[in-house]
């Protein structure tokens, strides 16, 4: 007798545990038409140490999900699916773990039909013509890109073989010499105007007198006389007024003499001439400039 009320209770206990599985999963529905959507629902008997799949599926695309919800002692997850494809679909078995041990739930068919359409009555409009697309700049990159290289490689030319050549060329003088008489007489009224020994320049002043002085006699004589010595300089006239190459006299050359002596006296040691003294140097300075011509060159014509 005890026997069979064993077996009587364990029958019950069977039944009892098929009719409240562990895990279970449930769809609202079987039937959607594409791009409905529809709830899956995995609910757990256990709230504590479960750990809950992540949905995979094949055909069939899950939306959202929603946070896990408890129900007394039950776990609920909920999750919005659709189709996009019409078909059979299976949401296969999902291994749901409690307390370290492996669950399945059952696996689920949903057929996702097709939306008829009613050809007749849709309203029929002519065929359009093609429209072509808006132009953007991409239509355009390659034939910009090839401007800009020829215009660079334009520009290159031109620099290459038009203005580097320019500045190479020795550039001649816009400007006209003057005349070495008129350069020097020049020279001597701005040397005036800087009123350098009236500032106590001395020695700047006789340093530039006999520069002007000099630079006559090498422009007009061809004489290099900003490179030779006092000596040198009337050393070489006297010869050049006795070969009667240069139209001048013995007193103008030694006015030069006692002009560039005491230029040089100024420049060397530090002499400091009295103002009636400098004034004299300086009217000297202009007789010489007046008074040293080269002779001129009488042609053969003139001499017959």
């Amino acid at each position: 007798m005890k026997k069979y009320i064993l077996h009587i209770f364990l029958l019950i206990s069977i039944i009892a545990f098929a009719q409240n599985p562990m895990v279970k999963a449930q769809i609202e529905t079987s039937q959607i038409r594409i791009g409905e959507q529809f709830n899956l629902r995995i609910s757990v008997n256990e709230i504590e140490n479960v750990i809950l799949p992540k949905l995979e599926l094949k055909g069939l695309e899950v939306i959202d999900s929603a946070m896990i919800d408890t129900l007394g002692n039950m776990l609920v997850q909920k999750y919005i699916i659709t189709g996009f494809d019409s078909g059979a679909y299976y949401i296969p078995q999902q291994q749901v773990f409690v307390k370290n041990q492996a669950y399945l739930t059952d696996s689920l068919l949903v057929n996702v039909a097709t939306v008829a359409i009613d050809t007749t009555k849709i309203k029929k409009f002519p065929i359009k013509a093609i429209k072509a697309e808006p132009y953007t700049f991409d239509d355009f990159k390659i034939y910009v890109y090839i401007l800009l290289a020829a215009l660079v490689i334009i520009g290159f030319w031109i620099y290459w073989f038009v203005i580097r050549k320019r500045k190479m060329e020795i550039e001649e003088p816009t400007f006209r010499a003057l005349p070495p008489y008129d350069e020097a007489i020049y020279k001597l009224n701005e040397l005036d105007e800087k009123l350098l020994w009236q500032n106590n320049k001395v020695k700047e002043y006789y340093s530039e007198l006999t520069e002007i002085v000099r630079g006559y006699i090498e422009r007009e004589l061809k004489l290099p006389a900003l490179e030779k010595t006092t000596d040198e300089i009337i050393e070489t006239l006297k010869d050049f007024n006795e070969a009667e190459t240069i139209s001048t006299s013995k007193e103008t050359i030694d006015k030069l003499k006692a002009l560039l002596q005491e230029a040089d006296l100024v420049k060397f040691a530090k002499s400091k001439p009295l103002a009636i003294e400098i004034e004299e140097d300086r009217k000297d300075a202009k007789l010489v400039i007046d008074n040293l011509k080269p002779k001129p060159i009488i042609e053969d014509d003139e001499l017959e």
